[in-house]
């Protein structure tokens, strides 16, 4: 089981890891804590990895297939403070151009608002274009 840290804040939670190394046997707890976030009224993840020294390959692709989860159900998901052993896993994988990372939690906080900024007005749009036809 992975041991995380839970912050809820108003646009978003961060979910970080307190375990120095996902093996890939905690694949799929990861995936299920940062997956039932999805069900929230607040559905935007950033996961914070600045804790976590090495990850087993399959936990790599994992964490892409999570994000493209949140991203289909138009809700943001970044990872941040990812260390460099742990980016040369994405890198081995070729999953560093489909993840959306940042070096820091400050910066995931703004690429998660400024995409709920670009729904928000997405959304309105949508509205507008209807009202018109």
């Amino acid at each position: 089981m992975i041991q995380v840290k839970i912050d809820t804040k108003e646009k978003f939670t961060v979910v970080e890891p307190l375990d120095a190394y996902i093996y890939d046997n905690m694949a799929a707890d990861l995936a299920a804590t940062c997956s039932k976030f999805l069900q929230e009224p607040v559905k935007n993840l950033i996961l914070n990895l600045q804790k976590v020294n090495g990850i087993d390959t399959p936990v790599a692709t994992q964490i892409a297939t999570i994000q493209q989860q949140f991203y289909e159900q138009n809700a943001s998901f970044v990872i941040c403070c990812i260390q460099p052993a742990v980016e040369d896993i994405f890198e081995k994988e070729e999953l560093l151009d489909f993840i959306n990372f940042t070096p820091t939690e400050s910066e995931a906080w703004d690429i998660v608002q400024m995409e709920e900024i670009e729904r928000e007005l997405l959304d309105s749009n949508d509205i507008n274009f209807d009202i018109e036809e």
